[in-house]
């Protein structure tokens, strides 16, 4: 069943381990871990451990949640 979009939230119904599959998938650990500044991509990287780190970490949640909207709106725009 698919969800309809929330018009003000792009992430409704995205589950944060959809995102960082999404973008893991679409710019590999090495870029994601230039674009986000952070150990869970960079040292020994995988989404399990990804997960569990941004579920405690509010600030680099928002970034990644960021960094997937632009992405969702680049796909868009082609």
């Amino acid at each position: 069943m698919v969800r309809p979009k929330q018009k003000n939230n792009p992430l409704h119904g995205v589950t944060l381990q959809v995102i960082v599959e999404t973008l893991q998938a679409h710019y590999g650990w090495e870029q994601l871990a230039y674009r986000v500044k952070i150990n869970c991509f960079i040292d020994n990287p995988s989404v399990k451990s990804s997960l569990t780190f941004l579920r405690k970490t509010p600030w680099a949640r928002e970034k990644v949640e960021a960094l997937y909207v632009a992405l969702m709106q680049l796909r868009e725009e082609d």
